[in-house]
C-alpha cells in the first residue's frame, strides 16, 4: 500500500513540475525581424519535407533517385 501512494506521489510531482515548466515557459514570440525570417524558413522546410517524405513519395520513389528542389 505504501507503494502504492509512493508512486502516485512520485506522479503527482512530476505533473506539477512539468505544469510549472509549461507556464514559466509562456507563449514568447520573436520579436525582430530576423527571428521572423528564420521562423518562416523553417515552416517553409518542415512543409516541404512533409511532402518529400510522405508515404506514397517514399514508397513510389525510384531506389536511388533522389529529390532535388
Amino acid at each position: 500500500m505504501v507503494e502504492i501512494l509512493v508512486m502516485f506521489g512520485l506522479l503527482a510531482s512530476a505533473a506539477t513540475c512539468l505544469i510549472v515548466v509549461l507556464l514559466r515557459r509562456g507563449s514568447s514570440r520573436t520579436e525582430n525581424a530576423d527571428g521572423l525570417l528564420l521562423e518562416q524558413r523553417a515552416r517553409g522546410d518542415a512543409q516541404h519535407n512533409r511532402a518529400a517524405f510522405r508515404s506514397a513519395a517514399v514508397h513510389n520513389s525510384m531506389i536511388g533517385w533522389s529529390h532535388k528542389s
